[in-house]
């Protein structure tokens, strides 16, 4: 089914005609296949390389509301330098935090090539107007913020008001001004893998830089059928448009034998392009300690104990 033709709708009547047009998904075959790549054996050599990819990969995350400057300085030191006894342990890709907390990380991760990412658009809920959304991104950038973490109002969605989510999402993007943009489309709310296909394309559309499964506060939150719609639309969308949009399972990915799973996925899946930190990512708060401890076992043959590397 070529799209090439409808891949820039924008009226409410457009966007519902598209969206519902696309290619259905199949959920049992989906599941299937997620269940299929999570069997890959990766060892050795290829394993010390996917756990190092892993830990360029991780968003190292807090959000909660008892979140302290002298945390968020911890976990910023943490993103730097995972291991302080192995300079050769790459560095996490970025930070997430609340609004509050962007100024605290921005100058904990001063000269560091890690990246600020804040959540915004009255996280986790969405619920909010959007002159509110936009002041909150703004002022998030201002501050710092070189990534925003937005939710879409998945109220609207249901509700089959594409046009809205389509516009808001458009105007957040346009108040990023040079940060980059991830979408979050809560996918546990979403009830289908039909719906996480539309939700996708949608945000792709309206100028998504990435893709963003959860907010973490919703169960269930990323899985791996989930996350394979979402790296077949990416795909799907690079053929159509020519344009690159990086896909973050966020929530509930602790281990590191489940990112080297998902790291399966996104190469069979939407291609070797997207095993770069700038198009995929995991949204964690715990998966890079485990991550850590299986490189550690990787060079000096045992296990460290799980509080040999800073708790989070």
């Amino acid at each position: 089914m070529s799209l090439t033709a409808e891949v820039t709708p924008r009226s409410q009547g457009a966007l519902r005609t598209f969206l519902h047009g696309l290619p259905g998904v199949d959920q049992v075959g989906a599941e299937q296949r997620a269940a299929m790549l999570g069997t890959r054996s990766i060892k050795t050599t290829a394993k010390a390389q996917a756990l190092d990819l892993a830990i360029r990969m991780v968003d190292l995350t807090t959000l909660e509301g008892s979140d302290t400057p002298g945390k968020v300085r911890a976990l910023c030191a943490k993103a730097m330098r995972p291991d302080p006894a192995d300079a050769s342990c790459p560095s996490a890709a970025a930070i997430c935090v609340y609004p509050a907390m962007i100024a605290t990380a921005a100058e904990a991760l001063r000269g560091s090539k890690v990246h600020l990412a804040s959540v915004a658009t009255a996280f986790p809920s969405g619920q909010a107007p959007l002159a509110v959304k936009l002041a909150d991104t703004r002022a998030a950038v201002a501050d710092g913020a070189d990534e925003i973490d937005m939710v879409i109002s998945r109220g609207a969605f249901l509700s089959g008001r594409y046009a809205e989510v389509h516009d808001e999402i458009a105007a957040v993007k346009e108040a990023c001004g040079d940060a980059h943009l991830k979408v979050i489309l809560e996918t546990g709310e979403l009830a289908t893998l039909d719906n996480v296909r539309r939700a996708s394309w949608l945000a792709m559309l309206a100028g998504a830089d990435f893709i963003k499964t959860s907010t973490g506060k919703v169960q269930p939150a990323a899985t791996m059928p989930v996350t394979l719609v979402m790296l077949e639309a990416v795909r799907d969308f690079r053929a159509e448009t020519g344009r690159v949009i990086g896909v973050k399972p966020a929530g509930g990915i602790r281990t590191a034998k489940d990112a080297i799973k998902y790291l399966v996925m996104v190469n069979e899946t939407a291609g070797p392009d997207w095993l770069d930190p700038d198009l995929f990512r995991f949204g964690a708060s715990t998966l890079l300690n485990d991550l850590l401890m299986q490189r550690t076992k990787l060079t000096t043959g045992h296990y460290s104990g799980p509080d040999y590397f800073t708790l989070d």
